[in-house]
């Protein structure tokens, strides 16, 4: 599972850029990347980019971060899927500077990218369009890295094998939740049996009244039924989660 969110970088440019390829958190460097610009230069290059461009915008640069769950992915494979997403979100139109960081317990990527386009020098568009077809992207690129998922409505992640075993209700957890489904439907029509045999037991009184004659109960089987129907009644309602 990665998460992702997005932030603009209105100024000091070369400072969020030396942080992020910080040899101590990136093994030496080994773990940055650049896209139409070196590393080393890439906050002039933008500059030069931006000085260029009609539609500059108001900010300098974005700045991505897509965190990993802790042990779940290598750095290698992190900074992969990290230019992976970057080439596929920003569609080879913007320089951009890919490092990852491996000095906290969960590997995490950050991309920072120019505002500005080198193709057609108009500037980016941030809004909660482009914001969620950065996160589908990248749910997409850790699915087909086998990685979990972000599961919609809920804040745990699920792996793409487990998802795909609880769609083919091939898991543990699938298999439980059809043997309880299977229960409840067994207890409603254990209810409605019961239920049944009450109304069966009293048009037969009834009868015996209307003949003439009197009701001939066997109390401790009365007692007993009862007993049943009120004890099934409270399983039931207990199973299902009603009071």
């Amino acid at each position: 599972m990665a998460v992702t969110k997005t932030h603009p970088i209105k100024s000091t440019l070369k400072a969020a850029i030396d942080y992020i390829c910080n040899p101590d958190k990136t093994d030496g460097k080994l773990l940055v990347s650049s896209f139409g610009c070196a590393a080393e230069t890439a906050d002039i290059e933008f500059e030069w980019t931006r000085r260029h461009s009609i539609d500059k915008g108001t900010h300098l640069g974005r700045h991505l971060i897509q965190a990993f769950e802790p042990g779940e992915v290598m750095p290698e494979e992190a900074h992969r899927i990290g230019m992976e997403l970057a080439r596929e979100v920003l569609g080879g139109k913007y320089e951009f500077v890919l490092t990852t960081h491996i000095d906290k317990d969960h590997v995490h990527n950050h991309l920072i990218f120019n505002a500005v386009s080198f193709t057609d020098h108009k500037h980016y568009h941030s809004n909660k369009r482009s914001y969620h077809e950065i996160r589908r992207a990248s749910d997409r690129l850790c699915k087909e890295h086998g990685l979990s998922v972000i599961v919609p409505g809920r804040d745990k992640g699920k792996s793409y094998i487990e998802h795909q075993a609880a769609q083919n209700g091939t898991s543990y957890k699938a298999k439980l939740k059809a043997a309880i489904d299977r229960l409840t439907r067994e207890m409603k029509e254990a209810a409605k049996l019961l239920e049944f045999e009450h109304a069966a037991f009293l048009r037969d009184q009834i009868d015996r009244l209307r003949r003439g004659e009197n009701p001939t109960v066997d109390s401790s089987a009365e007692t007993e039924r009862k007993q049943n129907h009120a004890q099934t009644q409270r399983r039931g309602r207990k199973y299902l989660g009603k009071r």
